[in-house]
């Protein structure tokens, strides 16, 4: 059964994400739609890209993921479709797809599919839809554009090691107020080698253990441990660890390997 997930920062209050819908329904009425997040921040290519880089592995191979993140017409970004993984990718290139992907995609192509005037200011609804629905109905990528070598490059940040540290940062914030670093499991387990460490963060706050679970400490106590994302997390069980220790978006986080 074909799947179609929508990445989106269209919101829950206007008409755009069930214009969006109806769209893809009208095309492919038995089309399983998914959503995975319409409340990425306004044009927030980065947190998108982190989303659904951790979210789409999930589904079954052969899902196509719809991203609506900064599609408005330019002459300067191209529409692509793009298989990575077993699973087909409908976007802008502005940069998210060098975000989500740690190798080159299997194949890509820029949408030659033709611009209908009624959705010049929301193609999302027509091109990205046509492409998306083609695809989840078995198509192929040759038959909805033409192929292309690379993808527009867009670098996030990442950790750095001095001596006995790892310098990282913010790179997302749930909806928990969990934060989570840009520190991945492997890049930690390959510098730590088995020594013990002291986080340091904002506030002169300080955790010198990892948990595997949130309920491991206390209500209202501090943690860190690698959540689903396999990313280092900061949290507070049960509590608001953004607001309460005054982390935020970019904020530096250094580990100590004692």
């Amino acid at each position: 059964m074909a799947i179609i997930t929508l990445t989106t920062d269209l919101g829950d209050k206007d008409i755009y994400q069930a214009a969006l819908k109806g769209s893809i329904y009208k095309l492919l009425p038995t089309v399983n739609i998914v959503d995975i997040t319409n409340n990425v921040s306004p044009f927030n290519v980065q947190q998108a890209a982190f989303i659904l880089k951790n979210s789409f592995y999930y589904f079954p191979d052969d899902t196509v993921h719809l991203i609506g993140i900064d599609t408005v017409y330019n002459t300067y970004t191209r529409y692509l479709a793009v298989r990575y993984n077993n699973h087909y990718f409908v976007g802008a290139d502005n940069g998210i797809f060098s975000l989500m992907f740690e190798q080159e995609p299997d194949e890509i192509v820029e949408i030659n599919i033709m611009q209908d005037l009624k959705f010049l200011h929301f193609p999302l609804a027509d091109i990205f839809v046509k492409a998306a629905c083609h695809l989840a109905n078995g198509g192929t990528l040759a038959e909805i554009g033409l192929p292309v070598t690379s993808v527009e490059n867009k670098m996030t940040l990442q950790p750095v090691i001095e001596k006995n540290l790892i310098k990282g940062a913010v790179i997302y914030i749930d909806s928990f107020q969990n934060v989570i670093t840009n520190v991945t499991k492997e890049f930690f387990n390959r510098v730590q080698q088995g020594r013990r460490f002291i986080l340091y963060f904002k506030r002169n706050e300080t955790i010198s253990q990892l948990s595997w679970h949130y309920n491991e400490v206390p209500e209202g106590e501090k943690l860190c441990l690698f959540g689903i994302s396999d990313h280092l997390e900061i949290a507070i069980n049960k509590g608001n660890a953004s607001g309460l220790l005054g982390l935020n978006l970019g904020d530096s986080v250094i580990i100590d390997f004692q």
